[in-house]
């Protein structure tokens, strides 16, 4: 099921608005993963095994920061 132009929109809208999330470190390892297994197949070359994943962020962690932050500027 493809995107819509909404989810994008949204999406891009929270990211910018998450602190500490820098779009040029964001990565799409499915997709580089799928393109490398199409280029193998198509080529008839030999699989590699994809790079070890990074520790996803603990996005419940990241926004009990983000409200407690928020609390503490407003003085709550």
């Amino acid at each position: 099921m493809p995107v819509t132009d909404r989810e994008l929109e949204l999406a891009e809208t929270l990211i910018g608005a998450l602190p500490g999330i820098e779009e040029r470190e964001l990565h799409d390892e499915y997709r580089r993963a799928l393109e490398q297994l199409v280029t193998a197949k198509l080529s008839a070359g030999e699989l590699v095994a994809p790079e070890a994943p990074t520790a996803p962020m603990d996005l419940m962690a990241a926004l009990e920061e983000s409200i407690q932050a928020a609390r503490a500027g407003r003085g709550d």
